[in-house]
């Protein structure tokens, strides 16, 4: 047994030294790395239109309670382009290039970037946009479960957050009237606080 192991680990220095230009990617690697980054550029894609969708509403943002959800526009922006840029480090790490035109962008971009009158407008726009990246990074998890590890765990942590950012979208959106945007339930300010606090605290214990 002993003597099989070294004799594979010998096997993995000589292939260690073999085509490095591939960089990360190594013949262990199962899945096809063109294929990925083909998946990773328009998940890249989606993220730099949620960017800019989420900038556009942060400046938008009007009103007497404006400014509160302006700031969550602003903060969920910010936490996008860390997706972005967590997908675009995958995407180099597999020898593939992060697509950035913008034409291209906008057409391989599961998203739309939908601008919103009203602030009930931008909170459903952005709570359609979340659960559509739910939706989609819960089928490129299951497609990556068994054979890039790395890239499932990154899209598992992003999820994560794309979740929090669709349930807190999704209270927001009740405390404001469709057709004026002028807040008829709970003061946004403090919803959002509480919803920070909450996901400070993490989840409670059983």
């Amino acid at each position: 047994m002993a003597g099989e192991f070294l004799a594979d680990v010998q096997t993995i220095r000589e292939r260690a030294r073999q085509n490095l230009e591939q960089g990360a990617v190594t013949s262990a690697y199962q899945g096809d790395p063109k294929q990925t980054t083909e998946l990773l550029n328009a998940a890249l894609a989606t993220e730099i239109v949620c960017v800019l969708r989420y900038r556009h509403h942060y400046f938008m943002a009007s009103g007497m309670h404006g400014e509160s959800i302006a700031q969550t526009f602003r903060k969920y922006s910010q936490e996008e382009q860390e997706h972005a840029d967590a997908i675009a480090d995958r995407i180099q790490q597999l020898g593939g290039a992060p697509e950035l035109n913008p034409a291209v962008v906008s057409q391989r971009a599961y998203t739309e970037y939908a601008a919103g009158e009203s602030l009930a407008d931008m909170v459903r726009e952005d709570l359609v946009a979340e659960r559509i990246v739910v939706d989609v990074y819960t089928q490129l998890i299951r497609h990556f479960q068994f054979h890039d590890s790395t890239t499932r765990e990154m899209l598992e942590d992003i999820l994560q957050e794309e979740e929090h950012h669709a349930d807190d979208l999704g209270d927001l959106l009740f405390t404001l009237d469709p057709r004026s945007g002028q807040v008829i339930g709970r003061d946004p300010a403090s919803l959002i606080e509480s919803q920070e606090r909450a996901r400070q605290q993490g989840p409670k214990a059983a």
